[in-house]
């Protein structure tokens, strides 16, 4: 044995222990050191092109600093043992010169066959990319297909470069160093290793941790192991979730319990409500339906509000339930999330787990509000907000709108609410009724004239003869305005003389009259006139007048005597004419 070189600055750094155990290990003979001899060293000296080893033998090693690779650099320092293959002697100046990328190259290839041989893996460095896949530095340089890269498409292979990984050796040449390696084998084979671990464990009802790897719109996906199980956005929370990223957020560490599990289709259901006791098991013990409640708004929708009453459970305000109006207004525009309001319970059902919430109902109807302050009587201002076939709408305050039929616009028969009122047009109105539990109000414009027939009944008495317009024709007589608003009938039997079995054949719409008023309902406002009888009337109160004005003096005889002189003589006449 050669005498091994002392360096006793180095050995104070090194205990007794490990340099014999060194030197143990990697003492060699000159005899013994053949070329491509695998050596370790103990790193001494380093420089800007070498780094200067002990090899155990009186000549040091030098290695060329180009062999290491840039991580490997940083940790160079005095102390650290390296493994190189003697290349050849430097007679020069006496050193050994050492390969630490050959002695790389063969422990790679080792490690190559013995991961072939034994279905093991070897870990590499992506180095660049290459036709049809990837270089890869797992000692030597060795093939990653693209196919290989991993279990699933790489959005972005560039990605991968730079990267460490764990390979499963496909193909392997030890004469020729080739090897194609792949990712994809390795993970699969964790992966299978891991799911068959997992699923010897788990049971039914188990709670275990996991980490949230991917948020979907129907749930999250937990890693618990290696394997991945759904948490359903059902399982969640005994509340409404509208979307898990309210709940969970990526890379969380969360509790879960196993609901289900099917090893042979490798999926696993998990549960998180399913750690806290069911709130809906006792609820109509809690609540009951008129009950008023403080809750938080925890989501919009176009058909509603879901308030929270207490942790897990929720309730649902209709659209048709926020607000008196008769117009449905959408939630986003009465309520906000997180907003606390007071609501009514409307209805509980502990089987379907459905709460019927209101909000309106846990105020005042504004109609009553409105009844406080109005008496049937009262007089209102305010715009017309809608016409239609049967009236107008008003509004008589912000959120109140009382209803002008058509029959009480106008004291005049009208077509249409348009002929006298248009969109806008601010109006009076007298309140005609007010029924809170119908929701109406009704009003009425014609009312504020007073009322037209019972001034008319004061006015007029059966026997008046007035001028009136036809305004409608029917198969039992004629119907006639009066004065505009009143109108009465005149039935055939009162239309003339002689018969008349067709109106319309001897009257028209629009045709003014003479007529006699017969019957007088004020109660019902009705009335009957007669043609007949006031052409009659007409007939006698004219020979009346024609006789007040004759000469009292005259006598029957002076009468006929005038009449007499009207008349001639008859002619005479021949057979022939006759």
């Amino acid at each position: 044995m050669t005498d091994v070189i002392k360096h006793p600055e180095k050995d104070e750094k090194m205990s007794s222990e490990a340099y014999e155990d060194l030197l143990d290990h990697y003492q060699f003979s000159t005899k013994e050191i053949t070329q491509g001899t695998v050596v370790k060293g103990r790193i001494m000296k380093m420089t800007p092109t070498h780094v200067l080893v002990d090899i155990g033998l009186k000549t040091e090693g030098v290695i060329p600093l180009e062999d290491f690779r840039d991580p490997e650099i940083a940790e160079l320092k005095p102390g650290v043992v390296v493994e190189a293959t003697l290349e050849r002697t430097d007679r020069k100046d006496g050193y050994f010169i050492l390969s630490k990328k050959r002695a790389d190259a063969i422990r790679a290839l080792n490690n190559l066959e013995k991961a072939l041989e034994h279905n093991g893996w070897v870990t590499g460095i992506i180095k660049e990319r290459s036709k049809g896949g990837y270089t890869v530095d797992v000692g030597i340089e060795a093939f990653l297909p693209e196919s290989h890269a991993d279990v699933k498409a790489i959005r972005d292979p560039e990605a991968l470069v730079g990267q460490s990984f764990k390979f499963k050796v496909m193909k392997f040449d030890r004469k020729s160093e080739n090897a194609v390696v792949s990712r994809r084998l390795f993970l699969q084979d964790e992966r299978e290793k891991r799911r068959r671990r997992v699923f010897s464990h788990i049971v039914q009802g188990q709670k275990v941790k996991g980490h949230v790897r991917t948020l979907t719109n129907f749930g999250a996906f937990i890693d618990i192991g290696g394997v991945e199980g759904l948490l359903h956005v059902s399982d969640m929370s005994w509340g409404k979730v509208a979307h898990p990223a309210e709940l969970y957020k990526v890379g969380q560490e969360v509790d879960v319990v196993v609901l289900d599990f099917n090893e042979k289709e490798e999926k696993i259901s998990l549960g998180a409500k399913q750690l806290t006791p069911d709130p809906w098991v006792d609820l109509d013990q809690r609540y009951m339906a008129g009950q008023k409640i403080t809750g938080k708004v925890v989501s919009l929708t176009d058909f509603g509000a879901f308030v929270e009453m207490e942790k897990g459970i929720e309730g649902l305000v209709h659209i048709s339930d926020l607000s008196w109006s008769r117009k449905l207004i959408h939630p986003k525009k009465v309520l906000t999330p997180g907003q606390e309001v007071v609501v009514a319970i409307l209805e509980i059902n502990p089987s379907t787990k459905r709460i019927s919430l209101g909000l309106k109902q846990a105020m005042p109807h504004p109609l009553e509000v409105f009844k406080q302050k109005y008496n049937i009587g009262s007089r209102i201002k305010g715009p017309v907000t809608s016409i239609t076939d049967f009236g107008a709408f008003v509004e008589v305050e912000k959120g109140i709108e009382g209803l002008v039929h058509i029959s009480d616009i106008s004291w005049e028969k009208i077509k249409h609410p348009s002929d006298k009122l248009k969109m806008g047009d601010e109006v009076e109105a007298v309140i005609l009724n007010i029924d809170v539990e119908k929701q109406k109000v009704s009003l009425g414009i014609k009312q504020l004239e007073g009322d037209i027939w019972e001034d008319f009944f004061a006015r007029q008495k059966m026997g008046d003869i007035v001028k009136v317009k036809i305004v409608r024709i029917t198969d039992f007589g004629v119907f006639v305005e009066i004065v505009p608003g009143i109108e009465g009938v005149v039935f055939l039997s009162e239309l003339d003389e002689k018969k008349i079995e067709k109106p319309s054949d001897s009257f028209t719409v629009g045709e003014e009259r003479t007529a006699k008023i017969i019957k007088m309902n004020p109660k019902a406002n009705k009335i009957s006139l007669s043609f007949r009888q006031a052409q009659s009337d007409i007939q006698r109160q004219e020979f009346q007048k024609y006789m007040d004005h004759q000469d009292h003096g005259l006598t029957l005889g002076d009468i006929m005597k005038d009449q007499l002189k009207k008349f001639h003589a008859p002619k005479k006449v021949n057979k022939k004419e006759e």
